[in-house]
C-alpha cells in the first residue's frame, strides 16, 4: 500500500502562481498524475508524468501554464501552476498508477486526499 499526501494549495489572485507537491510514502516506479475537481463537476485530468519523466501529458485547459515534474529521490511530484485563472479553482488530487501516463482517473490505483486551490478574480 502506498500513501500520497498533497500540499501547497491555498488562495491566490488571478495571474498568480502556486506549486503543489505530492509526497509518496515509499520509493516507487509509478506514473503520477494530477487531477482536479470543482464543485458540481467531474474530476478532470490536469497533468501526468511517467516514472522516468520521459512521458508527460497535460490537459488542454492548462497547457502552457502548468508544469509537472518529479524528484524520484524525494518520492515527490510537483505541479507548478502559473497564470492562474478563477476557473482553476478546484480540489487538486495526485494519483499513482502502474501503467503509463493515463488521462482517465480510473487507471490510477492510489490517490491522495486532495488540496484546495482557490483563485480569486
Amino acid at each position: 500500500q502506498m500513501q500520497l499526501v498533497e500540499s501547497g494549495g491555498g488562495l491566490v489572485q488571478a495571474g498568480g502562481s502556486l506549486r503543489l507537491s505530492c509526497a509518496a510514502s515509499k520509493r516507487n516506479s509509478y506514473s503520477m498524475g494530477w487531477f482536479r475537481q470543482a464543485p458540481g463537476k467531474e474530476r478532470e485530468f490536469v497533468a501526468g508524468i511517467s516514472w522516468t519523466g520521459g512521458s508527460i501529458l497535460y490537459g488542454e485547459s492548462v497547457k502552457g501554464r502548468f508544469t509537472i515534474s518529479r524528484d524520484n529521490v524525494k518520492n515527490t511530484v510537483y505541479l507548478q501552476m502559473n497564470s492562474l485563472k478563477p476557473e482553476d479553482t478546484a480540489d487538486y488530487y495526485c494519483a499513482a498508477g502502474v501503467r503509463g501516463v493515463q488521462v482517465v482517473a480510473g487507471a490510477y490505483e492510489y490517490w491522495g486526499q486532495g488540496t484546495q486551490v482557490t483563485v480569486s478574480s
